[in-house]
């Protein structure tokens, strides 16, 4: 593991030990995994951006162009 020195507003930090106390867990912890959160929100983000890209318009129209025309099915419909 590696230590890091992270300087925090007094008002963050207040709140990160409260948290951290109502789950029952370290400010350590609750810092660790908030970072691991958002870590892999970017990632998932980066994620689907790639593979969005690989995407062709032409296969989306194809397949688009396969779905009937009929009126929804009941509950499904528009509000």
């Amino acid at each position: 593991m590696t230590a890091l020195t992270v300087r925090l507003p007094n008002s963050v930090h207040q709140k990160i030990k409260e948290l951290a106390e109502r789950d029952g867990i370290s400010v350590n912890q609750f810092i660790a995994s908030a970072a691991a959160e958002k870590m892999a929100s970017v990632m998932t983000l980066d994620y689907l951006k790639s593979e969005a890209n690989k995407g062709k318009r032409s296969d989306f129209e194809h397949y688009l162009s396969m779905v009937p025309n009929a009126p929804a099915q009941e509950g499904d419909e528009r509000v």
